[in-house]
């Protein structure tokens, strides 16, 4: 039998051909502080089930690589499914949406007592101890389909039902059969760390460690408001008859999918109208200060309000912190020694502080812009200068954070926190991450004014990621409203754009596995043309205006 040439953390060693990667990885696990979840065979992610049968690479995946961590919160969920069942039968869970640091469940069909929380939280560790391998299945179509209409599934049957292929990729753990967009780790071992957190209502919080915690848990920090947010959109939705990514899938395979469109826009332009509406009943009101983290569609929600505001007789000018940027070469690095542009010292806060003082005093100022592909900022020839009817709207990463404007008394001051929640579940198990399409808004958005590869901004995800904990999130309890910035069809069209470029992405890449997992999530969108989104829609911002990409 001939042999395979393995190398594994820069050492090269060989193998009868066909061993397993995890009788491969074994000698490694001992000593780890984090289990081995999966590894990257030439940079593709793999379960370490697979048999190996040519030379090849390998990397160790964990919790604390992003892939890694999504594999931790499918098997996380799959063990709370089965745990739940096990205490009742006739229970069924609903996974809603992420929330920070953690994923928001339901339990429908039973009453959730005290009682029935620590035995939910008894069984879920009595199934990772018990060792148990996550079964992964090769199930013909028709099979899986008819397995999920048998147990009331029918989201996932429709589903199956649209895949171009006629073998489904599903997992068995115990009794319960499932399926994840991702790889599963081996066993439920593998998963050694996790809390759940009891809100009210039978709703759940699970929590598992990530690179952001240093593998630990998270300590649970409770964002009601971001929670009401999400359900507001999942309300709305249900109303209109599209809780589930199939409901839109057969508007547009009917040709129906416009008048839908129209509504989501509506929609959210009235909550931008509503938006406006509290600021002008509120005179003391100077300025308006609009936050979110990377791609939450902060210009265009500026842009409307300051629309809205100028219909109604307000003269409102525009600041973005954007474009006080500091010199790229000065950006401040982090404790990596790599450009930190998510800190507020990235911003020339002197110079915005000085242009903000002399607006409030009367003074005009000239505009700056900062050049993204150069790395500078200059002095515009638009000038701009304080009327009687002014409102100064400020937009910018930092803008819930007092620290960026400490000269204004908070008074004056009124604070919205932006973000895409998006409300749309594939199915009652697997819900559409609200990160997934931030990271395809930027990746669309970096590539078209940026000019930079998916690589790169890929690359820059996890800083990006690391400085929202640090200089966002924290003040998300200061903001007086939450906008949705969220088009519950946008994925739909981000798909046609963003997908060849995600196709770019080769195997030699580090970000190969992320591409193609992005790709495999797109696939179940049906792709809508671009020609029924408004001018005015804030998914312009991504996708640009008709010849513009």
């Amino acid at each position: 039998m001939q042999n395979v040439n393995v190398e594994i953390n820069g050492e090269i060693k060989s193998y009868p051909y066909g061993t397993t990667y995890n009788d491969m990885i074994n000698y490694l696990k001992k000593d780890r502080v984090q289990k081995i979840l999966a590894v990257k065979v030439n940079n593709e992610l793999t379960s370490l089930s697979m048999k190996c049968t040519h030379d090849c690479s390998l990397k160790l995946v964990d919790v604390m690589d992003q892939d890694g961590y999504k594999m931790y919160q499918a098997a996380l969920k799959f063990i709370f499914i089965v745990a739940v069942k096990e205490v009742n039968s006739q229970a069924k869970v609903i996974f809603e949406h992420s929330v920070p640091k953690g994923m928001l469940a339901k339990v429908e069909n039973v009453l959730i007592e005290k009682i029935d929380v620590s035995k939910i939280k008894g069984k879920m560790a009595s199934i990772i101890a018990e060792d148990i391998p996550f079964e992964k299945l090769n199930i013909y179509k028709n099979e899986a389909i008819k397995y999920f209409k048998a147990h009331g599934e029918d989201e996932k049957a429709k589903n199956i039902y649209n895949k171009s292929y006629d073998v489904v990729n599903m997992y068995r753990l115990k009794n319960e059969l499932d399926y994840f967009y991702t790889e599963l780790p081996y066993s439920t071992n593998a998963i050694d760390k996790f809390d759940i957190k009891y809100l009210d209502n039978n709703y759940f919080v699970l929590l598992c460690p990530s690179k952001r915690t240093n593998g630990f848990i998270p300590e649970y920090v409770h964002y009601q408001n971001i929670i009401d947010s999400f359900l507001k959109g999942k309300e709305w939705l249900q109303k209109v008859g599209c809780p589930y990514l199939s409901n839109i899938n057969s508007l547009i395979s009917s040709g129906q999918i416009k008048d839908f469109i129209d509504a989501c826009e509506l929609t959210f332009n009235e909550n931008i109208h509503e938006c406006a509406k509290t600021i002008m009943e509120k005179d003391e009101i100077k300025i308006v200060l609009i936050a979110g983290p990377s791609s939450s569609g902060k210009t265009t929600t500026c842009k409307r309000l300051s629309s809205y505001l100028k219909a109604q007789g307000f003269d409102p000018i525009q600041l973005s912190t954007d474009d006080y940027f500091v010199d790229k070469v000065k950006t401040p690095k982090n404790d990596k020694g790599e450009y930190d542009f998510e800190c507020l010292r990235a911003i020339k806060l002197e110079e915005f502080n000085s242009d903000l003082n002399d607006l409030i005093n009367g003074k005009e100022i000239y505009l700056p812009v900062y050049n993204f592909t150069e790395g500078k900022g200059i002095r515009s020839n638009k000038k701009v200068k304080l009327k009687n009817n002014s409102i100064i709207l400020i937009e910018g990463l930092h803008c819930l954070n007092d620290d960026l404007t400490p000269n204004v008394d908070n008074r004056y001051k009124y604070k919205i926190y932006l973000s895409p929640f998006i409300p749309l579940n594939i199915d009652p198990h697997n819900y559409i991450s609200t990160l997934d399409l931030r990271l395809l808004r930027r990746i669309l958005r970096d590539f078209r004014t940026r000019g930079m590869s998916v690589d790169a901004t890929i690359k820059t995800w996890q800083s990006v990621r690391d400085g929202e904990e640090k200089y966002i999130f924290p003040y998300i309890h200061q903001a007086d409203v939450i906008i949705n910035t969220a088009l519950p069809y946008e994925l739909n069209v981000l798909k046609v754009f963003v997908e060849p470029l995600l196709y770019s992405v080769t195997y030699e890449s580090n970000y190969y596995a992320e591409a193609r997992r992005l790709i495999e999530f797109l696939k179940r969108f049906y792709p809508v043309t671009s020609e029924y989104v408004s001018s005015s829609s804030i998914l312009r911002e991504f996708i640009g205006w008709k010849g513009d990409f």
